[in-house]
């Protein structure tokens, strides 16, 4: 948890990119101090915004090349996009990282044998390139599942689902663009882990 006039992050990672949220405030009133784009695929690097789609068709030995090059091009960009971010906004205590529902875990032969592997292990490449920028930060990173967001935020805050929405999508007014589902979603993950 973040500590008192400490801020909190909240990320939602997508293929090369993530929102990025940081709160700052208390629970009971949270404010925004930064939102922001991190990106995370080297556009120099063929394949980047998707790795193991770019590995699909090559050897493995050449595949396993392949991702250390690019989980090394994307754990140096998030490194770099986090401590630019950290500088422009307070100090950061605890972050969260938006997880998706698909299954992970499998050795890399058996995710490129599998399409729906390959789409699970892009979206986990940019959610590991995150957490080990961070915990390099010696920031605490919390995972939560984006279809477990919203009810365990209701319970930890004491509030209604509802009642968050229209909250998170208040604390964008005045902002502008871009305050949508992916900035909303990273604001909630932050303000849970607001003390």
């Amino acid at each position: 948890m973040a500590g008192a006039g400490a801020g909190a992050l909240g990320l939602a990672p997508h293929s090369g990119w993530a929102a990025a949220v940081v709160l700052g405030g208390t629970r009971s009133a949270p404010a925004v101090l930064a939102r922001e784009r991190l990106e995370l695929a080297d556009e120099r690097l063929a394949g980047a915004r998707a790795p193991y789609h770019a590995m699909e068709p090559l050897p493995l030995a050449r595949a396993a090349e392949a991702r250390r090059r690019y989980e090394a091009s994307a754990r140096a960009l998030a490194d770099r996009s986090l401590r630019a971010l950290f500088a422009r906004s307070a100090p950061v205590r605890a972050a969260g990282i938006l997880d998706s529902s698909g299954r992970s875990g499998a050795d890399l032969a058996a995710i490129l044998a599998s399409h729906a592997l390959i789409h699970t292990a892009d979206g986990q490449h940019f959610r590991a390139a995150l957490a080990a920028a961070l915990e390099g930060l010696a920031v605490p990173v919390t995972r939560v599942p984006q279809r477990e967001l919203a009810a365990r935020a209701a319970r930890a805050l004491g509030r209604d689902e509802a009642d968050l929405s229209e909250r998170v999508a208040a604390l964008g007014r005045g902002l502008g663009a871009p305050w949508g589902a992916d900035q909303k979603a990273a604001a909630l993950l932050a303000w849970l882990l607001l003390e």
